[in-house]
């Protein structure tokens, strides 16, 4: 009688083992159920949207599902990240953040989140390449060097203009400063677009911007583009040179752009999202408007991501805290 109980116990067991992963198995194969919501922590048609409303299409259209953007912006794109970290996390709430977000840390002392414990980092999707921009008109010659010789032949008579303080644009001109031991005064607007339109005007001189939005305007001539950040040229721009070439070794910036989710969100859902997302930004069309702004698709998820995270925290840190940037 005790083998036949053993027996028929293991039999249940089984029978109950695979209920279990035919479960497990069904939800993982079928998430997403129903559309699922991508918060974007700044105004529509900005840099994150460039990117995120054509992934969103492609996700929808390969997964059969709706991913609905949802623009909530403010205070430099820490409102909405807030917003995304305190959703509920049943795997239906996705956030694109951006470099933004870990330069956030060290100028706002009151966040009612934190970018490490909140949220967990899925999938960076896209890296744009920092681009020395100059109005012709002002700066006049026929490069890097020459425009170099003029900035330390005239400390502080030239100015930069940014997106605002704390901004990626205003830090990439920091460091640019520390780094190239020049001084150039900074201009900060309440946004990239008006800062860009004042240096197409000649109201500004020069502007570190993501080469997606100066891309247009490089090619229509209304600016020009000495350097483009880090350690190679941009296959869009390749006669512009790279830091590296230009004796800037440690000049490594970029606009980039990535995926979150809420702390608490099941493990399933997360790394369905993160496949998902992965086929979206590897389609043809994507493929297509990443190349049209200069941007590369890394393909760096889950604790990667997390770790270039957190290398980007440290380093804009660093250059908050030796330049004494602050908020406007």
């Amino acid at each position: 009688m005790t083998e036949n109980l053993n027996r028929r116990d293991i039999l249940r067991a089984a029978v109950a083992g695979a209920a279990v992963y035919s479960t497990t198995g069904y939800a993982q194969s079928t998430w997403p159920t129903k559309p699922v919501t991508m918060i974007v922590p700044f105004p529509a048609g900005g840099g994150t949207d460039a990117f995120a409303r054509p992934m969103a299409a492609q996700f929808t259209r390969l997964s059969g599902k709706s991913l609905v953007i949802d623009n909530r912006g403010g205070a430099g794109g820490t409102l909405g990240a807030g917003i995304a970290a305190k959703a509920v996390p049943d795997g239906y709430t996705l956030f694109m953040g951006a470099v933004h977000h870990t330069i956030a840390p060290s100028m706002y002392p009151k966040l009612d989140y934190n970018i490490e414990t909140d949220l967990v980092p899925l999938i960076l999707v896209a890296s744009v390449p920092q681009v020395l921009v100059v109005n012709p008109k002002n700066i006049p010659g026929a490069g890097f060097k020459e425009f170099l010789a003029q900035v330390k032949a005239n400390p502080g008579k030239l100015n930069y203009g940014s997106a605002g303080g704390g901004t990626s644009h205003h830090l990439a001109g920091e460091l640019f400063k520390q780094q190239s031991k020049t001084f150039i005064t900074h201009i900060p607007y309440r946004g990239a677009g008006p800062a860009l339109n004042d240096l197409i005007a000649g109201q500004v001189d020069m502007m570190f911007d993501g080469l997606g939005s100066s891309a247009g305007h490089i090619k229509g001539g209304r600016i020009k583009a000495l350097m483009v950040s880090g350690n190679k040229r941009s296959p869009a721009f390749r006669d512009v040179p790279c830091a590296t070439e230009l004796g800037l070794p440690e000049y490594n910036v970029t606009t980039w752009y990535g995926v979150w989710a809420p702390k608490g969100t099941p493990a399933d859902a997360q790394s369905r999202a993160t496949e998902e997302i992965r086929k979206a930004v590897s389609t043809d069309e994507a493929k297509a408007v990443w190349a049209s702004q200069g941007a590369e698709f890394a393909n760096v998820s889950g604790p990667q991501f997390d770790a270039f995270i957190k290398g980007e925290i440290r380093k804009w840190a660093a250059v908050v805290k030796a330049s004494g940037a602050k908020l406007d």
